[in-house]
């Protein structure tokens, strides 16, 4: 069996608990990975709770092909995590999350399709896609998340939540929580809110 460096899954522990804390998910709602090396993932189990997961609930699995090297189930959405490692080769973090404005803007079709409210958005995200609603855990859902994650990192799936990746703990947070922000304030503020003008995110150095 594959033995993880106990730093990293201490650092996957605590990175967890702190997207609980930020209200990025809630009871067993969304799915944290983390990529161990170009063959391997660590991935929080099947109805784990991100706010109290525990070493028995982190899943080992191979990335090219999915395979279980611990016996402990990983979440069902392990097919577009391993998918993003394939094609992104930059991402070392994974993170499917369901904070409540955000998840207004998945399940809104008339959600405005600019997000570029706050200078966070262009800098931290840059691109932004939407795909439409694939049952949970298929692979249609993770044909479409993996296709989309090749020009995007965060992607909206229609009534189900966000996707997004990063090549650092930080910075995947970031790019939650920032996010999150931004569908507040567009929700918030409805016809009151200007987005950036694109001429002045091509100046931001970004």
């Amino acid at each position: 069996m594959i033995e993880i460096d106990r730093k990293v899954i201490k650092n996957f522990l605590s990175t967890a608990h702190r997207i609980a804390k930020l209200k990025l998910v809630m009871c067993s709602s969304g799915n944290l990975s983390m990529r161990i090396d170009k063959d391997i993932m660590i991935i929080s189990a099947t109805g784990s709770w991100l706010e109290r997961l525990k070493e028995e609930d982190i899943s080992i699995c191979r990335i090219n092909d999915g395979e279980v090297l611990n016996n402990i189930k990983p979440s069902v959405e392990f097919r577009f995590h391993t998918g993003i490692y394939k094609v992104r080769p930059d991402i070392k973090t994974v993170l499917h999350f369901q904070s409540p404005y955000s998840t207004i803007a998945a399940c809104t079709e008339s959600f405005p399709k600019d997000f570029n409210v706050i200078p966070e958005i262009p800098y931290y995200i840059g691109k932004i896609e939407r795909i439409p609603f694939y049952l949970p855990g298929s692979k249609e859902l993770a044909e479409a998340v993996t296709e989309k994650a090749k020009s995007s990192n965060i992607i909206i799936m229609q009534n189900h939540g966000i996707v997004t990746m990063a090549d650092s703990i930080d910075l995947l947070i970031k790019r939650a929580v920032f996010f999150e922000l931004a569908c507040k304030i567009i929700f918030i503020g409805g016809d009151k809110i200007k987005s950036i003008p694109n001429e002045k995110i091509k100046k931001m150095e970004i």
